[in-house]
């Protein structure tokens, strides 16, 4: 049950990392071409959003903050580029499928992997 709840961890705190950030680039760049930002709502929102992700990593069952925040990072790699192709319409080339699979493959020896504690 500890893997479930910090798998969902990870994925409620990729889902504010990420969409605080994408919620800043929009209030700043815009998706357009013309470059026009969305404005201060959307980059408050994703001030917000990122807050919040900070606090979510804290609930993680390790408490080791190095090694939650290492596989974290395989999970936001993924997360990112997942997030792209839903909300941009990005397509990874297979490269950046497999470079995603590495890291969470790393998350997955990271995070639980069995130790003898």
């Amino acid at each position: 049950m500890l893997v479930v709840r910090s798998i969902a961890l990870f994925l409620l705190a990729a889902l504010l990392e990420i969409g605080g950030a994408w919620l800043v680039w929009q209030g700043v760049r815009g998706s357009g071409e013309a470059g026009q930002g969305r404005g201060w709502a959307w980059i408050c929102a994703g001030v917000l959003a990122l807050g919040a992700y900070g606090f979510v990593a804290t609930l993680q069952p390790d408490a080791d903050f190095g090694r939650i925040l290492a596989a974290y990072g395989g999970v936001f790699v993924a997360g990112s580029l997942a997030w792209g192709m839903i909300l941009d319409g990005y397509r990874p080339d297979r490269y950046d499928v497999v470079g995603a699979l590495v890291c969470l493959a790393g998350v997955a020896v990271i995070m639980y992997a069995p130790r003898g504690r």
